[in-house]
């Protein structure tokens, strides 16, 4: 709702400019606010407020405000930001997909293409090569590196995960030039990841980070020329137990594993069907249903 807004200004009057202003400074209290405030603060009409709801899709005020304190809800601390404590199943099952789709949408607007290329054209390379691609993560972000491991194992390519912080350490210091290592995490201030992130540059392999902008191991990628896949959201790893971060960490994922298999050629996917039917052979093949008396089943 606040991107819409944000998005919205320049096609908006002036006086309504002033209104969108007044909200993304602070739509807590906006939300809050009684109309004639509202005016006094955006040096407006009241009736402009009320077109201003309605030139960016609310029926008027009332909705525009029950919206806009469902976005700004703080939600329930250490479990999840879009829920309140009072909530029925039918509300979590709604708020928590609301909040996924439209995190990952915003994602989708904001990721920085050029960096997800090159680190696509670097795994690439490392397999070609036959180099090695390896996966650090700890906690949560361990578990989105088991999952980056998986999905680059059925390619063929010589990856592994790992999210012990001694193995890390040992590990990286046998990389060399022709490898990359993908470090992943939430926060970006791990110091078990920071420290193996800068054994991967000493060692010349490629380093490939996914992680908040700005935080150190951001900085650290930046400051060495490296690939930082910014995956920036707004949980905070403080307040929340990763839901929306985790999503869209897999999803950097699945967008990587896509490009690599597409750069890799037409051979692969013969080496894909392949598995695909080596798999089928292992599962249960569901019996064949009973014919009825018309030969339909019974």
């Amino acid at each position: 709702m606040l991107e819409r807004i944000r998005a919205s200004i320049p096609a908006l009057p002036p006086a309504e400019q002033r209104v969108a202003k007044l909200v993304l400074l602070d739509p807590r209290s906006f939300a809050s606010m009684p109309v004639g405030e509202l005016a006094e603060r955006a040096h407006v009409s009241k009736p402009t407020v009320v077109r201003f709801c309605r030139s960016v899709g609310y029926d008027g005020l009332a909705d525009f405000k029950l919206k806009l304190a469902g976005v700004v809800n703080e939600g329930v601390p250490f479990v999840h930001r879009a829920v309140d404590e009072d909530d029925k199943p039918s509300d979590v099952v709604v708020k928590v997909i609301d909040n996924a789709v439209a995190a990952l949408l915003k994602y989708r607007n904001d990721i920085a293409t050029q960096a997800v290329e090159r680190a696509m054209e670097a795994v690439t390379t490392c397999a070609r090569q036959h180099g090695r691609v390896e996966f650090y993560g700890v906690g949560n972000s361990g578990i989105v590196a088991q999952d980056a491991q998986h999905k680059l194992f059925r390619l063929g390519v010589q990856a592994v995960a790992m999210s012990d912080g001694h193995v890390q350490i040992m590990s990286a210091t046998m990389l060399g030039p022709q490898d990359v290592a993908v470090v992943i995490s939430n926060s970006g201030r791990s110091r078990d990841l920071i420290d193996v992130a800068e054994i991967v540059l000493k060692r010349g392999a490629t380093l490939v980070v996914i992680t908040a902008s700005g935080s150190p191991l951001a900085l650290l990628t930046q400051s060495q020329n490296q690939i930082l896949i910014a995956a920036d959201h707004p949980e905070d790893h403080e307040r929340y137990s990763p839901m929306v971060s985790r999503l869209i960490h897999l999803m950097i994922v699945d967008i990587l594993v896509t490009g690599v298999a597409l750069r890799l050629g037409p051979e692969l996917r013969t080496h894909l069907q392949e598995i695909k039917r080596n798999l089928r052979q292992r599962r249960y093949v569901s019996p064949a249903p009973s014919a009825g008396r018309n030969g339909l089943p019974g």
